[in-house]
């Protein structure tokens, strides 16, 4: 059964899946210079930033959940050490990068103090980088003495090293606060923000298969780059794979939807976020438990009206599509092929970053070049149109990367 079968069963469409609907991966863009967004930030989950270690000087409490926020592109403050600590104690996060990075920026914003004496914002940040093994050895990238900043807004930099190597592993080390007053204190911390030039990220195929844990039950079926499947026992999803990320939609008998950003590390386990209903993302990690799929259908999942397809990537402020969307594109050709549909709109959407005419007028070029993309593979160009709605109509939070990066799509309209 293909995706669109799926999603096609009463009360199981995901907001934003009208008939016949596609959603395609789209980066936001711009007219001019000064209404560009800023450059992708790389050190996020959304762009498959995975944490997998976690070492205190002191009993932290610090868990995965923990590692994410400080990688989930929201700038909102939060404790960091879920137990308290002192000046001297230090942490540290190991983080593994989806494909070999150089980085030339990092940078931590909205550092701010909460009025109390037990709590404080972690002072010292160090970043490092291994280009070997999660063992390192790590080499220093940046790091900074950070201070409170006195208007919303505001961004810190930190001092780059001049070691610019190509990283796969990254460690942040964070210890000292901004103002510790008792021996013991929770330390707070927003985000670190990372920009650099990451090579081409190869496809991912681990995405079959059940999994579960606490609060996950969820059964995969990929085929190339398209993935079906169902969660929470018999809810339907889609999507597609990006790299080594999937991104899906799905949704509940009662037309409640979730949304997920999944990645599946080397040891076959599941690592993601999950928002149901509008709600925040939150951690969703299960195990591979080896049970035989109850709700998946036989048929091999394809692309075609009605599906949610991620994975059509561009380069930065431009509508040139990247080598590695081919297979995508392969995928989405053939099946829209198969459905014969006598006509196909292409509507671009992007996320908020930047100004509206620039986000609308790459979403319309973007969309633009998916067209001319499946006319040269075959399709009647006569049957496709392509309009750009840019910010307008979003599906998920602008407030973090998650959501922008499921705001980033296409909508393909068959008739």
């Amino acid at each position: 059964m293909k995706p669109s079968e799926l999603l096609s069963r009463p009360h199981r469409r995901p907001i934003g899946f009208a008939a016949g609907l596609i959603a395609i991966c789209i980066l936001p863009s711009a007219l001019r210079a000064e209404d560009a967004p800023e450059r992708v930030d790389l050190m996020t989950f959304a762009q498959g930033v995975l944490p997998v270690s976690i070492a205190a000087s002191a009993d932290f409490r610090t868990d995965m959940a923990h590692a994410i926020a400080a990688i989930d592109g929201n700038t909102t403050k939060f404790v960091m050490t879920p137990r308290f600590g002192t000046a001297a104690d230090s942490l540290e996060i190991v983080y593994a990068l989806p494909a070999p990075t150089s980085f030339d920026r990092f940078a931590v914003p909205e550092i701010r103090e909460t009025p109390s004496p037990s709590q404080t914002f972690f002072r010292q940040v160090e970043v490092f980088g291994s280009a070997d093994s999660v063992e390192g050895p790590f080499t220093l990238l940046a790091s900074g003495t950070l201070e409170a900043h006195a208007e919303r807004g505001a961004v810190t930099e930190l001092t780059m090293s001049e070691n610019t190597l190509g990283v796969s592993w990254i460690k942040l080390r964070f210890s000292d606060g901004l103002d510790v007053q008792v021996e013991n204190t929770f330390f707070e911390f927003t985000e670190v923000i990372g920009n650099g030039v990451q090579a081409t990220m190869p496809l991912s195929t681990g995405f079959s298969g059940v999994w579960d844990g606490r609060g996950v039950d969820i059964e995969l079926a990929q085929q190339g780059a398209t993935v079906t499947g169902c969660y929470d026992t018999r809810s339907a999803l889609a999507g597609t794979v990006d790299g080594q990320i999937l991104r899906a939609l799905g949704a509940d008998d009662a037309g409640v939807p979730s949304q997920f950003i999944l990645i599946v590390n080397d040891e076959g386990a599941l690592r993601g976020l999950r928002s149901t209903n509008g709600a925040p993302f939150k951690v969703y990690d299960g195990e591979m438990s080896g049970a035989e799929p109850v709700c998946l259908a036989s048929e091999a999942p394809t692309l075609g009206c009605g599906d949610t397809v991620y994975g059509i990537g561009f380069d930065f402020d431009s509508a040139v599509i990247r080598a590695e969307s081919a297979a995508v594109l392969d995928d989405l050709y053939a099946g829209l092929t198969a459905d014969g549909a006598s006509s196909v709109q292409i509507i671009g959407h992007s996320s908020s970053e930047g100004a509206d005419g620039y986000n609308r007028d790459l979403s319309e070029r973007r969309a633009a070049s998916v067209v001319e993309a499946l006319v040269e593979r075959g399709f009647d160009p006569g049957r496709m149109q392509a309009l750009g709605k840019g910010e307008d109509d979003p599906i998920a939070s602008n407030a973090d990367e998650a959501g922008r990066s499921l705001n980033r799509r296409v909508e393909v309209i068959c008739g």
